[in-house]
């Protein structure tokens, strides 16, 4: 039987448009291998070591105990991604490569799942923000950063959650409701997944739950409810993770002495800070500069104010311009909350800002963007609306390349940071690792230039005195060694090479007494310390 007339052309205009997407996807997946094939080429960089290539839970059955059932095992508590760097170190070992594809990978998939969310919920331009989502540069910290996996992991978890709970519902529109019981405790168990992976994710049910108040207005009880075990989960997984931010990763003394007004301030500046990066991603650093955040000096306290105020007056023209601006803003800000301020976190002794800091909160005006980007074509002039693809594919292809020139930075450790020094002069973390590996590297007079520029611009750091106290020693500079070393062990006791190297230093001057003192005092620190224990050992004979 020949179909009716016209059937034909029914059928393939479908076709087409799935051709159309599928080829789509296909660039924009080509684009960004291509746009982060220089972090495919790249080796290991800043905390790798900890996270990686030095992990003793890595290097067997053990370990992976361990990384599930002590805290204290891996540098922080994400057990799915060290069980990722667990397999991976089974399959190629310390071959970097693959690390970093599967980072990529990770990325992408997080971006599918991101559009699929999107058309999910029928917001137009979901393919845009999508593409937007996987070239865009400020991710590249994210993606070329292996101890970053946490962000590209707990991305894939964090999307696949929220499609699962939005899908839930089905069959009950126009009611919120999740019916669907498999899909509701599949959403559960990815975002388990997402919190055992970076616990910023605790947002996600603030987040569903603002979705769910733009599209009903005034959502029930019941359809709110179901969000309450994740908010629970979240809380707890997020409360592990703080308390061992500060009692394990170090995040406690008077960096982060800061008062309620003063995180305002932080807070605001960064809500400003991370959308101009995304509209305008130039520079791109490692380490931003640390702002002066004291609520009495200068405009600071115009900050808040402004924020403030931009917010009420979204709430304000919410019946004239709708309700998005409002709910994009307010999604944004709550997944950003988790790296105000509020919480203290490690990375806030250098700079209170960092990229991967907005990995998944960029979501949110990255959907804004790809639905205003349509919608003002569509109201533009006839030759305007004909000329918008090819402002698209410029713009995409603008971010690419920005995206394949900032992911060169992450080749390898040195170039990361003479990368950041050549943007912020003034970030001492730079001057302290160039000053370690050009010491490491024989070159004593570059080591010694860098690791003196450290001290003078943080002289309360306690490892930068004990890295040039050990430079000052290779040199036989004991007695400014001995000098630099006790400045560092009273600032930092906790580093046991510290205690070592000053015993050494003592060890060189003849003195016995002070130099057993300092090994014993690094055994205290660190247990596992050979040289410590070799040294007393001799000492002791």
């Amino acid at each position: 039987m020949r179909p009716p007339a016209g059937a034909g052309c029914a059928q393939s205009a479908p076709l087409k448009r799935g051709a159309r997407r599928a080829a789509c996807a296909l660039a924009i997946v080509v684009a960004a291998v291509a746009a982060y094939a220089p972090a495919l080429r790249a080796g290991y960089v800043w905390d790798d070591d900890k996270h990686v290539t030095e992990n003793p839970t890595l290097r067997g059955f053990g370990g992976l105990r361990a990384i599930w059932s002590d805290g204290f095992a891996t540098p922080q508590y994400y057990p799915l991604v060290h069980t990722s760097y667990w397999i991976e170190h089974r399959l190629w070992g310390l071959a970097p490569f693959g690390y970093h594809v599967d980072n990529v990978l990770l990325h992408l998939a997080g971006a599918w799942l991101f559009y699929r969310v999107l058309a999910w919920l029928t917001l137009p331009g979901a393919g845009i923000a999508a593409a937007l989502f996987a070239l865009h540069p400020v991710h590249v910290e994210s993606v070329a950063w292996i101890t970053e996996r946490k962000n590209v992991l707990s991305g894939v978890f964090y999307f696949g959650a929220a499609l699962a709970y939005l899908r839930a519902p089905e069959g009950a529109a126009p009611s919120m409701v999740p019916v669907d019981r498999r899909r509701y405790y599949g959403s559960l168990a990815l975002f388990v997944c997402a919190l055992l992976s970076k616990s910023v994710t605790v947002t996600l049910p603030v987040t569903l739950a603002l979705v769910v108040l733009a599209r009903r207005g005034r959502p029930s009880r019941d359809e709110l409810a179901p969000l309450v075990p994740m908010l629970v989960m979240g809380l707890v997984l997020a409360s592990v993770t703080a308390w061992l931010e500060k009692h394990h990763v170090g995040a406690a003394g008077e960096d982060w002495g800061l008062t309620l007004l003063d995180r305002g301030v932080i807070a605001s500046r960064a809500l400003v800070f991370y959308p101009t990066k995304l509209v305008w991603p130039h520079p791109l650093m490692f380490v931003y500069p640390r702002w002066d955040v004291a609520f009495g000096h200068g405009f600071n306290a115009a900050w808040p104010l402004a924020v403030g105020a931009a917010f009420v007056g979204l709430f304000a023209l919410r019946s004239r311009i709708g309700v998005a601006p409002l709910t994009i803003a307010a999604i944004y800000a709550v997944t950003l909350s988790p790296a105000l301020g509020f919480v203290d976190f490690y990375p806030m002794r250098f700079s209170f800002v960092a990229d991967h800091f907005q990995y998944h909160a960029s979501a949110a005006p990255l959907a804004a963007l790809g639905w205003l980007g349509p919608r003002l074509a569509a109201r533009a002039p006839s030759a305007a609306r004909r000329a918008a693809p090819v402002a698209l594919v410029v713009v995409l292809a603008a971010l690419g390349l920005t995206t394949w020139t900032r992911a060169h930075a992450y080749r390898d450790e040195a170039s990361l940071w003479r990368d950041t020094l050549s943007k912020n002069p003034a970030a001492w973390l730079a001057h302290l690792n160039l000053g370690r590996l050009y010491g490491q590297a024989g070159d004593l007079a570059a080591a010694g230039e860098h690791l003196t520029a450290a001290v003078r611009l943080e002289p309360d750091e306690g490892r930068v005195h004990i890295n040039l106290g050990a430079l000052l020693l290779l040199e036989g500079r004991v007695d400014e060694a001995i000098e630099e070393l006790r400045q560092g062990t009273r600032l930092e006791p906790r580093l046991a090479d510290g205690h070592v190297n000053l015993g050494l230093a003592y060890e060189r001057r003849g003195d016995r007494e002070q130099a057993i003192r300092s090994y014993r005092r690094a055994l205290e620190v660190e247990a596992t310390s050979s040289t410590a224990r070799a040294r007393l050992r001799d000492l002791s004979q």
